[in-house]
């Protein structure tokens, strides 16, 4: 019997990296789709040509397609004459800082090359299982409206409906998203809609913050690479507003490629997961200073801006249950202070200067 073949838009990125990867070691033959847009979207901190080789290294037989998801016609054509097993969908304009300066490309890429994705699988490969990392910024600033209690180092839930975090019904309408939330939104309505609509295997995993030893982080995506990245350098980071003590729920990349792999094994149609790191793996811009001060032994230099990111949260991690319970197999195995210590040992070894 021939192998399974997934294709991995965004495949140069962080998770789409990291699933590639991990589907090649699980006997899949892997196709990757990446037009570098990231460095047109953060300059050359964000391009992803080195991630480019290391796929090819890792991975026997890796057929890689520089193709932009906006390219209708070539994409339906190559999904054609591909015919998946599988689609993991990572593309994305992944800023909401940066959406509002580029509107027009952004909502083609999250929204548009979105809708391009799923018609293509409708018309080529339909009972294959989509599988869309949209994000946790489809609730727009919703969150912000729980009633929240200050600690010393870090805001937290004072509602005990919310002991859990965020669940799957939490309200994603009448809040402020960002342009970037609006059009994830679109993208993420529309992969429900062709799982209810046409009754295909599609889920949508509306990601907290998914990091890993091999993420590119920049200042404006990539929050725990990024201030790792500034420890490691001794780089000053700029903290925006709410006093640093804004809590995020980290997973690791290797994790979110688990769960992918548990939902081809079962899949469902037009499901919804909040995939993040839950409560355990939670924390604050001032708790994570600490953790990458405790793993390098060097202080962290930071300034304080007394202005918040438009749309940002106060406080989010995911309820993780409905995916346990769905899901029994899965669960975060990879402990946030173990993944401060990867990401500062990637950065070491990734910014020493070339031998002459």
């Amino acid at each position: 019997m021939s192998r399974p073949c997934v294709l991995v838009t965004g495949s140069c990125g962080l998770i789409g990296s990291e699933v590639a990867v991990y589907f090649a070691r699980q006997g899949f033959q892997v196709a990757g789709l990446d037009s570098n847009h990231r460095a047109i979207f953060f300059g050359p901190e964000g391009d992803t040509s080195w991630v480019l080789e290391r796929l090819r290294r890792e991975i026997p037989g890796y057929r890689h397609e520089a193709l932009d998801i906006r390219d209708r016609d070539r994409l339906l054509n190559y999904v054609r004459d591909l015919r998946p097993n599988l689609i993991i969908h990572t593309a994305a304009q992944p800023s909401h800082d940066r959406a509002a300066a580029i509107p027009f490309l952004d909502f083609e890429v999250n929204a548009l090359g979105t809708l391009h994705m799923l018609e293509a699988a409708r018309q080529h490969c339909p009972e294959s299982p989509f599988i869309h990392m949209s994000t946790n910024k489809v609730y727009g600033d919703r969150p912000n409206t729980i009633r929240l209690k200050e600690l010393d180092m870090r805001w937290d839930y004072d509602d005990p409906a919310y002991e859990h975090g965020i669940a799957e019904d939490f309200s994603i309408d009448q809040s402020k998203h960002s342009i970037f939330g609006a059009s994830k939104v679109a993208g993420d309505v529309m992969v429900q809609e062709y799982g209810r609509y046409f009754n295909m295997p599609t889920c949508c995993l509306r990601g907290g913050c998914l990091t890993g030893p091999n993420h590119s982080g920049v200042e404006l995506h990539g929050f725990l690479s990024y201030l790792v990245k500034c420890n490691v350098e001794e780089r000053e980071y700029r903290v925006f507003g709410y006093k640093g003590k804004q809590v995020r729920d980290n997973i690791h990349s290797e994790d979110v490629a688990r769960f992918m792999f548990e939902f081809w094994k079962a899949p469902r149609v037009a499901e919804v997961y909040n995939l993040g790191g839950g409560k355990d793996n939670a924390c604050s811009v001032l708790q994570a200073f600490q953790m990458a001060e405790a793993v390098t032994g060097k202080p962290m230099r930071w300034k304080y801006v007394d202005e918040n990111r438009i749309g940002d949260h106060i406080c989010y991690y995911s309820d993780l249950r409905k995916m346990r319970a769905h899901y029994p197999a899965w669960d975060i195995a990879k402990p946030l202070p173990a993944i401060v210590a990867e990401i500062a040992g990637s950065w070491t070894e990734r910014l020493k200067t070339p031998a002459k």
